[in-house]
């Protein structure tokens, strides 16, 4: 399995709002071999919007595409392997204004990017830190109308308690996803435990259906449960491989080896 990061980046600024929703929605998206992950016995599906900073591929820059804002909307999920749970998440849409990006990350990982124009508005008491006082705001322009994420920063910055929910929403460290053939697609995502801030006015102007499709709208339908900030850090995303795994979610009794799809 080759260790060298596919994709390595700053995510920076990450405004993360959190939807309690019904399993039973998700389940039809969960790639084999994994199951839900719940917090406290709720399943929570989250919209995240944050920049990347510095992004390089293969450790080679790609002109005009080193800066750029992304809003995607995920769950979470844990798969069983001997020696430990390994604790990711599941895309189901990501918004970026970079159609190269969303060429490669859909080739690559079969992942669900689709291009809109999208900006960002983050206020800073330094290069790397949302103001004491300060707003992030992401916006994308969608299907005729204006879609906005904004909150303002209400408190200091805090290590992230891992037993938290922000800790259970931030703290999953691979993605999966479904390959065209059926295989389930993993990758290792690694970084450092992430700072947290409490928010104050927080505004949600979407329009869910033009973004996600009417099949996603349910997810929004109890409104956010949970908002918070988080300040990010350097991130390495590492090469995607695939397994099989049976119906039962069971992938030990079927081919255990991963298989490097970008060998």
């Amino acid at each position: 399995m080759n260790d060298r990061p596919f994709l390595t980046a700053d995510w920076r600024h990450l405004l993360v709002v959190n939807y309690e929703v019904d399993p039973a929605l998700l389940a039809p998206y969960v790639p084999r071999g994994t199951v839900l992950d719940f917090d406290g016995g709720r399943c929570f599906a989250s919209l995240v919007a944050f920049r990347f900073e510095h992004t390089r591929l293969l450790g080679v820059g790609v002109p005009f595409h080193a800066t750029f804002p992304e809003i995607n909307l995920r769950f979470y999920v844990v798969r069983d392997v001997p020696g430990g749970a390994r604790r990711g998440v599941v895309f189901l849409r990501e918004l970026v204004n970079r159609r190269a990006v969303a060429a490669l990350a859909n080739c690559a990982y079969n992942e669900h990017y689709r291009v809109v124009p999208i900006r960002s508005e983050v206020e800073l008491d330094d290069e790397r830190n949302i103001a004491l006082g300060g707003r992030a705001c992401y916006r994308c322009r969608c299907g005729g109308r204006e879609h906005r994420i904004a909150a303002r920063r209400s408190g200091s910055w805090r290590p992230l308690d891992g037993a938290s929910h922000a800790g259970f929403i931030a703290e999953h460290y691979f993605g999966y996803g479904t390959a065209r053939d059926g295989l389930t697609i993993e990758y290792r995502v690694a970084h450092r435990s992430w700072r947290v801030a409490d928010v104050g006015d927080l505004e949600i102007d979407i329009d869910a259906e033009s973004l996600y499709g009417p099949t996603l709208v349910p997810l929004f339908a109890g409104g956010p449960r949970s908002a918070f900030l988080l300040d990010g850090s350097p991130v390495a995303v590492y090469r995607p491989h695939r397994f099989w795994a049976n119906d039962r979610g069971d992938d030990r009794e079927c081919i255990s080896a991963l298989l490097d799809q970008s060998s």
